[in-house]
């Protein structure tokens, strides 16, 4: 008779893994805190925190601990030196998407849902600690569950509002936040750095609070960014939001009307490249709000932040164009 060995991946002993989109909970943290998204405006001790989310995961979890996933973008995928200090640490796994030349993260989600899948297919873990917001990861999480695998939502507390999409708090079988006394002792504002536009652009990570439910209105360029505009231009400008600031709020406007408003909704608009008045005029309207003042003296910044909704609309769509025909930005 012949005796069978034991499959590994059928052992009934718990263990799970904690999966954390970075891009997620930095911009979460910082507006949390300090009421700003970007990542060049404050300095993250990862090591700490990364530390704090294995203890925190060990008092509420049964098991032992897999490993953590640190799903991150890098450009070119080279890792910058925060990263290399997360990548030696014991039990923790850097992945890197990339970062292109539009400060566009690529290949993330895609990592965390191939990472979820392939540990829950293989029976690598019973449960899953999940850091994220995007309802890209709803089908992973599904499909996890399918082999028998808990998924458990954790999210930075909001302001106010969401920042994780309604689905994937749904569909997760636990959810529960973590809050600005937890995240407060790993993130420092960096009070060193001028906000203008001569400084190297950072990846722009859409404020999670933001997106979900609103956020805090936007600061007005500053003296040194309009001089180097009209240094450039040879002329003198009015003084108005930047091309980049709006192409972002129209950004974060298209990501929470396709959440808000569903999907199909929002693909009735295309293949068009001019929104119907009444939504246009809406849309310049919620642009006001979070810019904090009115773009009627602005028509350029009117028109880039029309050109930012159809950039996230058309990438949404995976359509090859964005605003009249051109490549989106």
């Amino acid at each position: 008779m012949t005796v069978r060995e034991p499959v590994p991946h059928l052992s009934p002993l718990p263990r799970f893994a904690i999966l954390v989109d970075v891009g997620y909970l930095y911009a979460a943290a910082g507006d949390l805190l300090f009421g700003i998204s970007s990542r060049r405006s404050y300095r993250v001790n990862a090591e700490g925190l990364i530390k704090a989310l294995e203890e925190r995961a060990a008092a509420c979890m049964r098991g032992e601990l897999l490993r953590v996933y640190w799903f991150d973008a890098a450009r070119d995928r080279v890792p910058t030196i925060d990263q290399r200090v997360v990548a030696p640490l014991p039990r923790v796994k850097l992945r890197l998407g990339n970062l292109n030349k539009h400060n566009q993260q690529k290949g993330v989600d895609a990592q965390i849902r191939e990472d979820l899948e392939t540990l829950a297919r293989h029976g690598a873990v019973t449960d899953a600690i999940l850091i994220a917001g995007d309802e890209d990861m709803v089908p992973a999480v599904e499909a996890a569950q399918t082999y028998g695998v808990r998924i458990h939502l954790w999210g930075v507390e909001p302001p106010y509002g969401t920042n994780q999409a309604e689905r994937l708090i749904w569909e997760s079988d636990t959810v529960d936040v973590v809050d600005a006394e937890f995240v407060k002792p790993y993130f420092e504002l960096d009070t060193t750095r001028e906000e203008t536009e001569e400084t190297p652009a950072a990846p722009p990570i859409p404020s999670p609070t933001a997106v979900f439910g609103g956020r805090p209105p936007r600061p007005v360029p500053t003296p040194a960014s309009m001089r180097q505009q009209v240094a450039q231009t040879g002329s003198v400008a009015k003084l108005g939001p930047s091309r980049q600031q709006m192409e972002e709020i129209g950004e974060h406007i298209a990501h929470k009307w396709i959440l808000t408003r569903g999907r199909d909704n929002i693909r009735d608009l295309l293949p068009g490249k001019m929104l119907p008045t009444v939504i246009d005029k809406e849309l310049l309207i919620e642009g006001e709000k979070e810019l904090g003042y009115s773009l009627r003296p602005y028509k350029e910044a009117r028109d880039w932040l029309r050109e930012g909704f159809w950039a996230r609309v058309y990438r949404e769509f995976e359509f090859g164009v964005g605003v009249s025909g051109k490549e989106p930005r």
